[in-house]
């Protein structure tokens, strides 16, 4: 049996930890080392070459998308598995996009991520779980969409729209643009009216 070697990238521990265990079960995956952010992956990357990168989607620095666009571009061979805790169908489409092989809810078990592994290392793609991401539909409430009704929930835990725009892996002008249509469905013009409707309408505890 051939030997995979890998590089895992997620910047909480616990879940290094736990997908180095999973692995580690598999006597032809090698582990070379491990990551908290896209920029440590490059480092890795550019000193020794892996077969396969592990990505949360959600990293400081770097997140996955962006990181799985430069390995591609500069290790097109190596394959990009991704991780997510978001299951929303956009994100598929911006990680199928960006060059990425396969793409994973974290809420999956370990046969899900083994059998990930073996599929990209045979040149086929890996999202079999994609009925797991639900399409964007419409919130009752002033017809708002999921993503606004997103952003009303950063919005009133106190994000800044460059944190939001870095959150949800789009522009700052995007951001800028839902909360002027958030607002003109409403009806309201300030954070503090946002947060009282959030709050009586269930969108936030």
């Amino acid at each position: 049996m051939n030997e995979i070697t890998l590089y895992i990238a997620d910047d909480h521990a616990i879940v290094v930890e736990g997908l180095t265990e999973i692995l580690r079960s598999k006597p032809n995956l090698k582990i070379l080392g491990t990551a908290a952010n896209g920029e440590e992956v490059i480092n890795l990357m550019n000193n020794r070459k892996a077969d396969v990168v592990i990505l949360d989607i959600n990293m400081p620095k770097m997140n996955g998308i962006q990181c799985t666009e430069w390995i591609k571009a500069n290790y097109p061979k190596t394959k990009v598995i991704i991780l997510t805790m978001f299951p929303e169908r956009s994100y598929v489409d911006q990680l199928v996009a960006a060059g990425a092989d396969g793409c994973l809810l974290k809420s999956r078990g370990s046969k899900d991520l083994l059998e990930a592994i073996e599929r990209v290392t045979n040149d086929r793609s890996y999202f079999d779980m994609i009925r797991d991401f639900a399409e964007p539909s419409s919130h009752p409430v002033y017809n708002l969409s999921e993503r606004e009704v997103e952003i009303v929930r950063l919005i009133v835990n106190g994000l800044t729209s460059t944190e939001i725009a870095d959150k949800l892996f789009i522009s700052e002008h995007t951001v800028k643009t839902h909360r002027k249509n958030i607002f003109r469905k409403i009806g309201i013009n300030s954070i503090s009216q946002l947060t009282s409707f959030a709050i009586n309408n269930q969108i936030v505890p």
